[in-house]
């Protein structure tokens, strides 16, 4: 593996005169930022233990029953029966009862601002593969593995406490992910801050979570509380055009949720900024090219390059050029050859295809021959066999 040194001056010159960057001291029990814009991980604390995630697991039913009215499995104006299992639960509800027949739009807005566990149920129910809610869970589960939640199980469509129910902070901030860019024509539900279902309860019409209010760019999506959970909130606030998702569990009351989650958008928002670092098609660096036309290729990023550095940063911006090399000929334009590796400090590392700026044709008898000695003699000397050239 062949490895290049990169230094980006201009971001290293600014970065050096600032001091380093201050990471959050939540008070959560479990956390996880991350900048959705970059897929840069601001904050991790226990993000991969599973814990009891309570009313924060609706978000799957809800992706469940999106999926389901996507591919015309459901419809927002279809009335599904309620059952004596959906009308047990207590806790939030729509205080539906087995005589109502309730409309699919109207269950999922009861989901996603009245938290209503009731209607969680109706819908299981309806989608799931054998009719119960047990298996609609079965089905959750399955259906989380394969989006990447691997710390994920459901025993119940609600989060009602049960015994293995459980998620971690990585996982629910991944199916935050998924909720906002696969159903963007749904998104804007979690940020209603008040539902009137049928008049029939006064005493829950509410959305609660508590960002939604303050102008701050929050817009979703679900807050969560047991007493073995806890104080918990799934958020995603924007501004400027960065987008963070946050998702955090474990707190002592419903006022420290709401304290915590604006300290995260304002930490997350302030103490960080996008900057631009290369422009597409800039050339970095060059990979040694093995039998062909020209010793080496010019490696090239495909899209305009940012990073999220912190305001207050490191003292520089590193950078590594990787690739399996020398690269064989023929090379054609385009060709993915090298990652970028960039790492802030203090921050994960970002990794960045890089692309051959142009065709390499495999060399003649004569160039293969010479690249064949050139070889030999070196094995012969003890010296390097593979090689690049630093074109930053």
């Amino acid at each position: 593996m062949s490895r290049l040194t990169v230094l980006f001056a201009p971001i290293a010159l600014i970065l050096a005169l600032a001091l380093p960057a201050q990471a959050f001291d939540t008070r959560a029990r479990a956390a996880f930022v991350v900048d959705m814009t970059t897929g840069t991980v601001l904050l991790e604390k226990n993000a991969d233990t599973p814990l009891p995630p309570a009313s924060m697991s609706k978000l799957m039913t809800l992706y469940v029953a999106f999926e389901a009215i996507r591919d015309g499995r459901l419809s927002l104006d279809e009335r599904l029966p309620v059952s004596q299992h959906a009308m047990s639960y207590g806790g939030s509800t729509m205080f539906l009862d087995t005589t109502d027949r309730v409309r699919v739009e109207d269950l999922i807005r009861g989901i996603v601002v009245l938290s209503g566990n009731d209607a969680c149920v109706v819908i299981a129910e309806a989608l799931s593969p054998d009719g119960t809610e047990a298996g609609f869970s079965r089905y959750m589960t399955q259906r989380a593995r394969q989006l990447g939640m691997t710390n994920s199980t459901f025993l119940n469509s609600n989060g009602w406490p049960a015994d293995g129910h459980l998620m971690s902070m990585r996982d629910l901030a991944l199916l935050a992910r998924h909720l906002i860019e696969d159903f963007p024509e749904f998104y804007p539900l979690f940020a209603e801050t008040e539902y009137k279902f049928d008049g029939r309860a006064p005493q829950n019409t509410q959305n609660r979570n508590p960002l939604l209010r303050l102008d701050i760019g929050a817009d979703g999506l679900k807050t969560g509380h047991t007493q073995r959970a806890g104080y918990g909130l799934v958020g995603s606030a924007q501004q400027d055009g960065r987008r963070v998702i946050f998702v955090f569990s474990g707190l002592d009351s419903a006022a420290q949720r709401a304290e915590e989650g604006r300290a995260i958008i304002n930490w997350a928002f302030r103490q960080f900024a996008e900057k631009s670092l290369l422009e597409a098609d800039t050339q970095v660096a060059r990979a040694r090219i093995w039998m062909g036309a020209e010793d080496s290729v010019a490696l090239v990023p495909g899209k305009d390059v940012s990073a999220l550095l912190p305001v207050l940063g490191g003292d520089k911006l590193s950078a590594e050029v990787v690739y399996r090399g020398p690269v064989e000929a023929p090379v054609a334009k385009g060709d993915e050859l090298a990652q970028l590796v960039l790492a802030p400090e203090g921050l994960p590392q970002k990794s960045v295809p890089l692309y051959a700026a142009e065709d390499v044709e495999r060399g003649g008898f004569l160039v293969r021959l010479r690249t064949v000695s050139e070889h030999l003699l070196a094995r012969l000397r003890g010296g390097p066999e593979n090689g690049a050239e630093d074109a930053s």
